[in-house]
């Protein structure tokens, strides 16, 4: 593979924007003598603008964001299915109460686009809120939202075996044991259960196994982005704590000892023409980058997005400096979204 120009891209997350809506009309007057207003006219109450519109005042149809209610069994991995949905650029809310739900569409619609799919987890930690849940979906049908709802279900052995394993109480079983909690939970949801659009059984999945499952569903066509941050850093000051994979550079001779480069960095065009103009190094750059293909395609198969690449020296100022912008550069060029990070570049 050779070696393309290319500039590593940071990650930026659309900012999430709310605009004003339509001015308010003033109401100075009233009188009995007026016409009633229809359903689609907006209502003056309480000095607030309220529309029985199907669809919010001043936003076209088209621009009501996609829904996702995730809810089911307490234990049985609603974080993972949410966290999963966050990772392929849904906006979630967790724990939102019920009827605020039409409200967060809302603003998602008044987003600009920013906010194009939102995923809420709603559960019974809500308690008295949850029973606002059905009317709350009743208002989003009338609003012509696309709305999918997610069910996480699990048998009662696994669920206790994950509640005593984690050493914390099941959040309705009150005074009484476990297993009281959740016949409790699952008679409550037994009718959203049954409304629901896609049953995942947890019983016998992983992590790893529901996140391949979401994915199947939500992801698409497109296969399941990889993020990667490629860290320079110093041997002399410790290895970085959260790497996924780590490179030594020391086997390239150092410009530290060559006078006229010392002062420079691995930034520097003569330092990293030094660098791969070394035995082996241009190697290494095909071959690591080989490699971490094979990798990154294990990752996304396990459901793993974010990998931090460390590539070390001595000092981390000039071979390691060199090689991760190399590297980050051809990671880019394949599409992946990749950050640098000089971790220790100017600390001496």
């Amino acid at each position: 593979m050779t070696e393309r120009d290319a500039q590593p891209t940071a990650r930026r997350d659309p900012a999430f924007s709310e605009t004003q809506g339509p001015p308010k009309e003033s109401h100075n007057e009233a009188s009995q003598d007026q016409p009633q207003q229809t359903e689609a006219e907006a209502v003056q109450e309480n000095g607030a603008e309220v529309s029985t519109d199907a669809t919010p005042a001043g936003v076209p149809e088209a621009a009501i964001p996609e829904l996702v209610i995730i809810s089911g069994m307490s234990g049985a991995g609603r974080s993972t299915a949410a966290k999963c949905l966050e990772d392929l650029g849904w906006f979630v809310v967790d724990n939102l109460p019920p009827a605020l739900i039409p409200t967060m569409v809302e603003l998602g619609a008044r987003s600009q686009g920013n906010v194009a799919r939102i995923a809420v987890v709603v559960d019974v930690r809500g308690r008295r809120f949850f029973d606002n849940l059905r009317e709350s979906l009743a208002d989003l049908d009338s609003r012509g939202v696309t709305r999918r709802i997610v069910f996480l279900e699990s048998s009662d052995d696994a669920l206790v075996r994950r509640f005593e394993s984690v050493r914390r109480p099941h959040p309705l079983q009150g005074d009484g044991r476990i297993v009281d909690g959740i016949a409790a939970e699952r008679e409550l949801l037994r009718e959203l259960r049954g409304d629901a659009d896609l049953v995942i059984d947890t019983s016998s999945l992983n992590v790893h196994e529901l996140r391949a499952k979401m994915d199947a569903q939500f992801a698409g066509e497109e296969e399941p982005e990889l993020r990667a941050t490629v860290m320079s850093f110093g041997f002399k000051y410790g290895l970085p704590v959260d790497a996924d994979l780590v490179a030594d550079m020391r086997f390239l001779p150092n410009p530290h000892w060559v006078p006229e480069l010392r002062p420079y960095t691995g930034l520097n065009e003569e330092v990293s023409a030094y660098v791969f103009n070394q035995p082996g190094a241009k190697e290494f750059l095909d071959r690591y980058a080989e490699l971490l293909r094979l990798i990154a395609t294990g990752y996304r198969r396990e459901g793993k997005r974010y990998v931090t690449i460390a590539i070390g020296c001595t000092g981390g100022k000039h071979r390691s400096v060199a090689v991760s912008e190399k590297l980050a550069a051809r990671l880019a060029a394949e599409g992946v979204e990749t950050v640098v990070v000089h971790r220790d570049m100017g600390r001496e």
